[in-house]
């Protein structure tokens, strides 16, 4: 009888162990689940960081003026910018906007940059 009811709470125990990592599975959400949606086109009104395959992940996508700090971004890129009203970006050697270099102005892709030593990004009206 003692064997059985040992058993029997070994497997009480059980279920209520794997009711509590089944539901902290199941609500916990993936650590890139912000940063694993992608887009193929830039949208209106903003400035995109183009991956080599073309795809454009929506942590690099910005919309707001000002600076903005990039992270493991490195390799050949392409920035797009599809701002409107003559907007543009610059491209920073440091974080926070600094050491930056001319205003980018133009419409569509850039040149493929090596975005390996740039740190930021500033969209500037």
């Amino acid at each position: 009888m003692r064997k059985i009811a040992m058993t029997a709470a070994g497997i009480a125990a059980a279920g209520i162990a794997a009711a509590v990592i089944g539901t902290g599975v199941a609500l916990a959400p993936t650590a890139n689940a912000a940063t694993s949606g992608t887009a193929t086109a830039c949208p209106s009104g903003a400035v995109c960081l183009q991956e080599p395959n073309g795809s454009i992940l929506s942590k690099n996508i910005w919309y707001s003026y000002g600076p903005h700090n990039l992270s493991n971004v490195i390799g050949t890129k392409t920035l797009i910018n599809s701002q409107t009203g003559g907007a543009g970006f610059q491209l920073c050697l440091e974080y926070n906007g600094k050491n930056c270099g001319p205003v980018y102005r133009w419409t569509g892709p850039s040149a493929p940059h090596d975005f390996t030593k740039i740190n930021s990004i500033v969209l500037v009206k």
